[in-house]
């Protein structure tokens, strides 16, 4: 039988992980990370977005903590929030939480990080599987398969023909 220590958030806030891990209630968490697949996709992604940054007026940033609730602190593989000065550890809801899937993530574990998101108030949740070429939304607590992640009343538009076709490319 295992037990866990508990560490109290401003440690957690406080230390320095390699790789970053979640923070839930107490509980460090790590993260599925570190394929190849992974880290293009997250790549691609972050890329695709700093890219259109000044017209869409908006930052991606990969790997920042997000406090979703007081005892709560997720690493979302890339994050998309408007541009200007935010906290080492930003509390307001980035407009887009973008996982990427890895081999050992579970369904559940997605489920879990997509409503904490979606408490925080993150509008746009986003799930891409580099393995299976293919993207989710998460909306009504589940998992929705879509061709193309958008932002309502906004020009951002990522195709996934069109981003998979430049995944492929490398």
């Amino acid at each position: 039988m295992s037990t866990q220590t508990t560490v109290p958030t401003d440690v957690y806030l406080h230390t320095s992980y390699r790789p970053d891990c979640d923070y839930i209630e107490g509980e460090v968490r790590e993260r599925n990370l570190g394929t190849f697949e992974h880290s293009k996709a997250q790549g691609l992604l972050a890329f695709r977005f700093w890219e259109s940054r000044r017209d869409w007026n908006l930052l991606a940033v990969i790997g920042c903590r997000i406090r979703v609730a007081p005892e709560r602190v997720r690493v979302p593989d890339v994050a998309v929030m408007a541009r200007g000065p935010q906290p080492s550890v930003p509390v307001d809801p980035p407009l887009i939480a973008i996982e990427v899937l890895s081999p050992d993530d579970t369904y559940g574990d997605m489920i879990d990080r997509a409503a904490d998101y979606h408490t925080m108030g993150v509008a746009n949740i986003w799930l891409v599987d580099p393995i299976r070429r293919s993207g989710k939304i998460y909306r009504d607590k589940s998992w929705l398969d879509v061709s193309e992640f958008s932002v309502l009343d906004t020009p951002i538009r990522i195709g996934l023909t069109e981003l998979f076709a430049e995944f492929d490319e490398f």
